[in-house]
């Protein structure tokens, strides 16, 4: 399905609801001639314009915290019939609800109050941008008529000054608007949405709390749809750096692709996988990749990861000759503490906006969607890096078996949680152990995966996980969490559960911070165990459909996804996975150590 926002295509990757919008959500297109329609004069007010351009953008639920600055523009934004307010537990989880749900619609929208809210949101903001997702973050400011009294407002440091949460917000957002008069409020708000949108990256509006109801005229009509202008490339850089590429390619012998993260961003998924049937080379993906690409195509070999890639992908990889990464993202976590066996000059590298062969030449103003589907045209076929894999791979093989009530390994909870794997479901992996697990699963066609690995902030699944499932209700969400991030941010199952979602959460209870021991270990990595089930039961309160379950074992994990998946498929299911605090992935161990050692590098002679 080829959908958009405004005339902006949005990415969607070809396994994956992933950066598109859903077939059930109504977006605005260019249209040669708009019908002028009037609004009723009672709401054509500031408050309920935002509303309309979130609808129109494909925004349908806004996940909120209210405050005494944002009240009037939550009266206004809850009015709008095609907007649904979700109240969350705090600005934190709000944010990264915003995030998760941009992730699956294109697009996603928070409203917090001013500064104590702001500056709780801003993490969760610094996270969006770091993964290039448009969140619309709106903040409900002081009253016009404070700005410049030299007042000294609640919810500040004590300051005349209002600026700090706007200075905070400068650098993790690409647009900022302070809204404290309504003459140039239409033209502030629609310039920070769009440029949200095309440069897919969160904007910061503040809204004066005494603006949002008032009429104006500048808001008398229904909003006409965006019109976005597309970015285009330079044909004479973009047929420069096809020849050079066709040639570098050409001439060798097992070239191989790898897709990255910023293939989203590109909107350059389907272009990847169409250069990947044309060439006939083997191809993998980054791991903040997974999920962009089908897995199921016949010259799919894995993720690579360097040292802890899947099994025979980093042998293909390293061995070849020539690579192009498509959108890459080489930091010290992706490059296992930056000890990937990669040369620069086999490597052509494609961001969004460049091409890089070799050691040079470097082409800008040449978009990666149009390299790709150029370069398909002018490689000669060549499978020899495929056939290698083919010859060398050998098939996983199973976790021993288990004797009866014998306590659960993680890997056999993976196992299990593979066959539940289908088109219908999506898989949310916290930052921790969950990352290297959730990376072997094999996803099939259709089936959702997300994850946060450039930030990195622990806690991020929860919030993530309420704005994905309200964001894609038909599909039901697998969440792996491991217990010292669930204690950050485990308020928002509230909001889950009076929200109606059917997300299974896997609660793995190891005993601390695990992907931190194996960094660096220290008593700081132990954690207060809770009784997470009994937690969530008090939650519920009997409000909503929840079911708990705590399993020890593999016989006590198989009746409860029996259970999750059969008489409670319409709960909210939360499993609670006992596991022993030293029961990690062998990936985790071998790229704890790595990174490690990168981090506890001495500081170089002066």
């Amino acid at each position: 399905m080829d959908t958009k926002i405004g005339a902006v295509d949005a990415c969607k990757p070809a396994c994956s609801d992933v950066g598109s919008l859903p077939s059930n959500v109504a977006v605005s297109t260019i249209h040669d001639s708009i019908p002028s329609t009037f609004v009723n004069s009672s709401e054509a007010t500031l408050g309920g314009h935002i509303a309309r351009r979130l609808v129109q953008i494909g925004v349908t639920d806004v996940f909120t915290v209210p405050g005494d600055f944002n009240l009037t523009l939550l009266d206004h934004l809850i009015a709008e019939p095609g907007l649904t307010n979700i109240g969350c537990c705090n600005e934190l989880n709000a944010g990264y609800a915003a995030d998760g749900y941009a992730r699956s619609r294109g697009v996603g929208a928070c409203v917090v109050t001013f500064t104590v809210g702001g500056l709780s949101v801003l993490n969760a903001i610094a996270g969006a941008y770091s993964e290039n997702l448009p969140v619309i973050c709106i903040v409900g400011g002081p009253n016009s008529n404070d700005y410049g009294t030299n007042r000294i407002l609640h919810h500040t440091i004590g300051l005349p000054d209002f600026s700090q949460e706007l200075r905070c917000f400068q650098t993790v957002t690409c647009y900022q608007a302070v809204v404290n008069n309504l003459e140039d409020a239409h033209e502030l708000i629609d310039t920070a949405i769009s440029t949200s949108l095309k440069e897919s990256k969160p904007v910061y509006i503040s809204i004066g709390c005494n603006l949002a109801g008032i009429p104006h005229p500048t808001f008398s009509r229904e909003p006409v749809p965006f019109s976005l202008s597309p970015k285009w490339s330079n044909k004479m850089g973009l047929e420069a750096a096809v020849e050079a590429a066709a040639e570098f390619l050409n001439k060798a012998v097992k070239p191989v692709l790898l897709g990255g993260p910023k293939l989203r961003v590109a909107k350059a998924c389907d272009a990847f996988v169409e250069l990947a049937d044309a060439c006939g080379y083997s191809f993998a993906v980054m791991p903040s990749a997974k999920g962009l690409v089908p897995e199921d195509h016949p010259h799919f070999i894995g993720t690579y990861w360097g040292a802890v890639s899947t099994a025979f992908c980093a042998e293909i990889v390293e061995s070849a000759d020539a690579y192009l990464f498509a959108g890459p993202i080489f930091n010290d976590y992706s490059s296992v503490g930056y000890s990937l066996l990669l040369k620069k000059e086999k490597a052509i590298i494609v961001q969004p906006e460049r091409v890089v062969v070799g050691n040079g030449p470097s082409f800008g103003c040449v978009l990666m969607k149009d390299f790709l589907g150029a370069l398909a045209k002018r490689l000669k076929r060549n499978s020899t890096s495929y056939d290698n894999y083919h010859r060398i791979y050998v098939p996983e093989g199973h976790p021993l078996k288990a004797v009866p009530r014998e306590p659960l390994r993680v890997n056999v909870l993976f196992q299990h949680i593979q066959k539940m794997l289908s088109s219908e479901t999506a898989v949310i992996a916290e930052t921790g152990d969950s990352w290297f697990n959730c990376q072997k699963l094999k996803l099939p066609r259709g089936c959702g995966y997300e994850f946060q690995m450039q930030y990195g902030s622990i806690g991020w699944s929860v919030g993530a996980t309420l704005g994905y499932a309200q964001a894609v209700p038909e599909k039901r969400v697998i969440a792996c969490i491991g217990d010292g991030s669930f204690q950050v941010t485990a308020q928002d199952v509230s909001t889950m559960i009076r929200c109606g979602q059917r997300t299974i959460i896997f609660l793995i209870n190891n005993g601390g911070y695990t992907i931190e021991v194996e960094i660096h270990d220290g008593p700081y990595n132990v954690i207060k165990n809770w009784n997470y089930t009994g937690l969530i039961n008090a939650i519920h309160n009997g409000e909503g459909k929840c079911w708990t379950a705590k399993i020890h074992c593999e016989e006590e994990l198989i009746e409860a996804i029996e259970t999750a998946t059969g008489a409670k498929k319409d709960c909210l299911c939360f499993l609670e996975v006992i596991a022993h605090k030293d029961d990690t992935s062998k990936e985790l161990l071998e790229w704890g150590s790595r990174v490690s050692a990168a981090n506890s590098r001495p500081p170089n002679p002066q």
